[in-house]
């Protein structure tokens, strides 16, 4: 099975994580993987369109009201897709960079343009229908109207 240059940097990324993360099996002979950046280079940006961005949330919730809160600065309302089916919510876009010029030569890229995309199952259970949708000063913000579980009732034995 063939593999891309991303996988390497994946396992790589695995790799170091259980060796911080663990620390009965740290040693001090183990060197960390290098990584080839002249490889790197060569196919950078190949995949970048395979995957849509992740997008970052906040999710918390009051003795009322389940709340889920996503930056999207620079996305416009038009852009967004929000929707909800049995208690998972999806979150989709496209962040435009509002640059159609066609860039020759990269010197620094850092933001992400493009689709995103986030789906998460909600923690507790809400109401589907009673839901409230807010995008404002680049801040999406969702909130929902939770179900009221009630109370356990005392059963009297006899």
């Amino acid at each position: 099975m063939a593999r891309k240059q991303n996988d390497d940097l994946l396992i790589e990324d695995e790799l170091a994580a259980a060796f911080l993360n663990d620390d009965s099996m740290a040693d001090d002979n183990v060197a960390a993987p290098q990584q080839s950046s002249a490889s790197n280079d060569d196919n950078w940006g190949e995949s970048e369109d395979d995957f849509p961005g992740q997008l970052a949330v906040d999710v918390y919730e009051t003795d009322e009201q389940l709340i889920v809160k996503a930056r999207t600065a620079g996305v416009n309302k038009e852009d967004l897709d929000v929707s909800i089916s049995d208690g998972i919510l999806t979150i989709s876009g496209t962040l435009s960079s509002g640059d159609d010029t066609e860039a020759t030569n990269w010197h620094i890229q850092e933001c992400y343009w493009g689709e995103f995309s986030r789906t998460l199952a909600l923690p507790v259970a809400v109401k589907e229908d009673e839901v409230g949708a807010v995008l404002k000063d680049g801040v999406l913000s969702i909130t929902f109207n939770k179900v009221k579980q009630e109370q356990a009732k005392k059963i009297t034995i006899q």
